[in-house]
């Protein structure tokens, strides 16, 4: 063993639970504590599986890298992996030629795996409760949108029907292209539906099987049992039921390989509620169009107002017709507005379009990117870059490296559009130089 290695073993007789959520909390999506996070804890975790998932590095690691942190066979940490990868509390990935495991985040991970989990042994209402409690205060939202916070899980994409005449977006930006991109898909329980179906609060009659997956993550979903396998032709009808529904279309928040679209109605989506309720800019990215009605055209029937999942749209009195009289025109605050289309979608009169927004939102290139900038964000880029959290070493530069990005000078200099893009390449080149270039593909 290595010497600045510290043993795990002495975990078992800690507040293994506290220490698991210390742990989520790291993550790139924080999970803050309270007493409801240690019930939902106490639901999914054994204390074996609270003291492996507490001594997992915080990125990418093999069965064998944990269990020597771990201090335990690999044979048995193997199979304890398998078992948690089939509830979703690790998510593993073939990397390169090997799988490669990794704890599972608040979102997109904890939640939604268990969620979109059903039958016996799985008690799904309490669960639900849970969640709903936690989610529902308003905490993890702000721990998420900590100082003007821009970079998360998830994207809206614009329904292309509604772009206005000669308006371009890029093919990432497309659902109709991600599907015809992809080789392999899984559709799922939605796990926002599902939750509110127990939980209370659903106002849908839509059907719980909505979730669609591509290509890694569908594979992920299938192999455990938690989604089942698609084909391409029922994707696109799933798109063009969430069209003809009206629902919200976002995706991974990536340009290159994109693992998901969720189709979100406004009642159930936790993320729509943590935008529009919650006030959390950016719990989903807006696309690069915005919504606009032609006033000229508009005739004041409400139904976008009533459409859109974010309250991005109102009805404004404008100045009086000499012959008509007072009117009033849909106007949209496009300061909320997701660029969605579902308004446009929902408008008799053809007066609402998707237009270019006139600065293009920056989606990261990977998931190794998107995850890198979200830490950078959220103080948790630490944990990272010194992920092990076995080595005393790298508890040592955690430490210091955190308190340097609590800096506020510091992350606004990075994160500044002309020095990310350094930054991030000065990382993935430290992490080719350490063998891990395959994860940069992700």
């Amino acid at each position: 063993m290595p010497p600045d290695t510290v043993a795990m073993g002495h975990l078992a007789g800690k507040d293994l639970l506290r220490q698991v959520g210390e742990k989520l909390d790291g993550l790139p999506f924080r999970a803050p504590w309270n007493e409801t996070l240690r019930a939902v804890l106490a639901e999914l975790y054994s204390p074996d599986e609270a003291e492996l998932f507490v001594a997992m590095p915080y990125g990418l690691a093999t069965a064998p890298r944990i269990a020597r942190a771990l201090g335990q066979s690999e044979a048995v940490v193997q199979r304890r992996l398998e078992s948690m990868a089939d509830r979703g509390l690790v998510v593993d990935l073939l990397v390169g030629d090997e799988t490669r495991y990794m704890p599972s985040p608040l979102a997109v991970g904890l939640f939604e795996f268990t969620m979109m989990r059903s039958g016996d042994g799985v008690d799904s209402a309490r669960l639900a409760r849970l969640f709903r409690d936690y989610m529902g205060d308003g905490a993890v939202w702000a721990a998420n949108a900590q100082d003007g916070a821009r970079v998360n899980i998830m994207r809206a994409l614009p329904h292309e029907e509604a772009l206005a005449p000669h308006v371009e977006i890029l093919d990432y930006e497309k659902a109709s292209a991600l599907v015809e991109r992809a080789e392999r898909f899984s559709v799922g329980i939605c796990s926002c539906r599902h939750e509110r179906e127990h939980a209370g609060g659903r106002e849908c009659d839509g059907p719980l099987e909505v979730c669609t997956a591509f290509d890694g993550g569908a594979d992920f979903l299938v192999r455990h049992g938690l989604a089942r396998a698609a084909s391409r032709e029922e994707m696109r009808d799933r798109l063009a039921r969430s069209r003809d529904e009206g629902l919200v279309l976002s995706a991974d928040n990536v340009q290159r390989n994109v693992g998901f679209i969720c189709h979100c109605c406004r009642c159930c989506c936790n993320l729509l509620h943590g935008y529009r309720d919650f006030g959390s800019a950016n719990a989903i990215v807006t696309a690069s169009v915005v919504a606009r009605a032609d006033e000229t055209t508009c005739e004041a029937c409400g139904n976008c107002v009533a459409a859109c999942p974010v309250g991005a749209l109102a009805m404004t009195p404008v100045s009086a017709d000499a012959e008509e009289g007072a009117r009033s025109v849909a106007r949209v605050d496009e300061s909320r507005c997701l660029g969605c289309g579902v308004c446009a979608l929902d408008c008799a009169f053809d007066a609402l379009h998707l237009h270019a927004r006139a600065q293009r939102v920056l989606h990261p290139e990977t998931t190794f990117e998107r995850v890198i900038l979200q830490c950078l964000e959220r103080g948790t880029l630490q944990n990272q870059i010194f992920d092990d959290p076995g080595r005393l070493t790298h508890t040592v530069m955690r430490a210091i490296l955190g308190a340097f990005l609590r800096l506020p000078a510091t992350k606004k200099a990075l994160m500044s559009d002309l020095l990310r893009s350094r930054f991030l390449g000065l990382l993935a080149a430290g992490v080719r130089a350490s063998g891990g270039g395959a994860a940069l593909e992700i």
